[in-house]
């Protein structure tokens, strides 16, 4: 193994919150609507632009998506916080020189604001958006794009999400692929396709790659 790539939404930080939140806050100002978690998660696929221009009923989407931005910085303190056992995993397999990716829907706007708010900076080898992609998942797209950029071949590497479209596109991808629900708040319990591997918690992850 010489690549692994994670999502990042409630994978390697517990950001859903952060997300409701604002979206909740765009669509309540703009289209008065009062949308539950569950709504805004059936909208996840696209980029937060990408939701926006394609739910919002308000013509003003621009001015919705810096409302969706203002209110992601202004609110990451309050509703995420770091999560150590993630932190600690991260530098140790970089430690172990292993190439890190990141394959996300998120806007790259948004996720620099996680990243930087996290201390997560640096620590990636390569990081795909929804901006930089025309399919999101649970097309592969992005994460082939991520195995091209690290040059390693799909049996190199693995894929770790927490969402439907993630197995997906790791299987897609034919790397190994593996579902996490480690986090508090995480997209899908229960897999509509068998991931390779699933792990409950961050500590049963770390053992099994330290093992």
């Amino acid at each position: 193994m010489k690549a692994i790539i994670f999502d990042f939404d409630g994978t390697l930080a517990d950001t859903l919150p952060i997300c409701f939140d604002a979206f909740q806050n765009v669509f309540k100002k703009f289209d008065d609507k009062d949308l539950s978690s569950k709504e805004i998660k059936a909208m996840f696929g696209p980029s937060e632009t990408g939701i926006i221009k394609e739910n919002l009923s308000n013509s003003n989407k621009d001015q919705a998506i810096e409302l969706y931005y203002e209110k992601y910085a202004e609110h990451h303190h309050a509703l995420v916080e770091p999560n150590d056992e993630i932190n600690e995993l991260i530098k140790y397999l970089k430690g172990k020189g292993l190439k890190l990716g990141i394959v996300t829907g998120k806007a790259k706007r948004s996720l620099d604001i996680s990243l930087q708010a996290l201390q997560m900076e640096n620590m990636f080898d390569v990081i795909i958006t929804g901006d930089d992609i025309i399919k999101p998942k649970p097309d592969p797209e992005g994460v082939n794009k991520a195995l091209s950029l690290l040059d390693v071949k799909n049996k190199e590497a693995m894929f770790i999400g927490d969402s439907d479209a993630d197995i997906h596109a790791g299987v897609k991808a034919n790397v190994l692929t593996i579902g996490v629900q480690w986090l508090p708040n995480y997209q899908t319990s229960a897999f509509s396709i068998e991931p390779h591997l699933s792990f409950k918690s961050v500590s049963e992850f770390t053992k099994f790659v330290t093992g």
